[in-house]
């Protein structure tokens, strides 16, 4: 006799396809844990991570420079992603022809190329030496157009039909996006932005090269102290997975949660 529905089937046909699913991601993950032991067995020497401990406090301090650094570039390129998406929809031409020409010298511009260009170059033409700000601000300024482009997505989710009550209403540009655009499109933001916040964390790296104290910096330095090329460079991986591998999931989880 048939069942009078077809709940229990879809269970156990869900279930099955969640149990492979756990099976599969074990097993990749098993993989490169594997693919990491095979070559660390593979170095001359012993992997001793009690070698790096007197630098341990340096690393530590780095890793917690990178998360501050990242941050304040999120917040700071964000903020300034919307002014510069606000001024490419102004009506006065020189600001959209100058976003659109910001866009194209930023995109054809490598990370690296912006922080030494901003570092050595149009800091000291503005008075300062400070390299690490000025570093800092051509990581800022080298995210900013990404962060225009998900504010431009996001807010071209908002339908005609919504605009064309807005006008009905009379509502000024700060009462359409303070009351009728931003709750909507913060939903959709999210996920880029966490995405670009991953970018931004996996970029500060970079800012080793002007000496700034970051993560990379401090294992960088400790390895050329001790030679313990292998336990540092994969001690630095990991640090930085422990920072991008959540925030992926995060992502992945806002996806779920709001049905993006």
């Amino acid at each position: 006799m048939k069942p009078a529905t077809g709940l229990p089937t879809e269970r156990s046909s869900a279930r099955r396809e969640l149990g492979g699913s756990a099976a599969a991601y074990a097993l990749a993950i098993a993989t490169f844990v594997l693919f990491a032991w095979f070559v660390v067995a593979r170095q001359r020497r012993p992997f001793d991570l009690t070698t790096i401990a007197p630098y341990w406090n340096a690393i530590r301090s780095g890793f917690g420079l990178t998360l501050w650094v990242s941050f304040v570039s999120l917040v700071a390129s964000t903020s300034l992603g919307f002014v510069v998406y606000l001024l490419s929809k102004s009506r006065v031409r020189y600001f959209r022809a100058f976003t659109d020409v910001f866009t194209e010298i930023i995109y054809g511009t490598p990370l690296l190329v912006m922080i030494m260009i901003m570092a050595f170059v149009i800091g000291p033409a503005f008075g300062t030496t400070n390299r690490a700000v000025m570093g800092l601000a051509g990581l800022i300024v080298y995210i900013t157009p990404y962060m225009t482009n998900i504010f431009r997505s996001a807010i071209a989710s908002i339908g005609a039909e919504q605009y064309m009550a807005m006008d009905l209403f009379g509502f000024t540009p700060f009462q359409r996006y303070r009351y009728i655009i931003v709750p909507q499109v913060i939903r959709i933001l999210m996920p880029p932005l966490m995405n670009n916040f991953s970018l931004i964390i996996k970029g500060s790296a970079l800012l080793n090269v002007l000496s700034y104290r970051e993560l990379f910096y401090e294992v960088a330095l400790m390895t050329n102290n001790t030679f313990r090329f292998v336990e540092g460079f994969l001690l630095m991986w990991g640090l930085y997975l422990v920072i991008t591998i959540p925030l992926s999931q995060l992502t992945k989880w806002i996806d779920r949660r709001w049905g993006l």
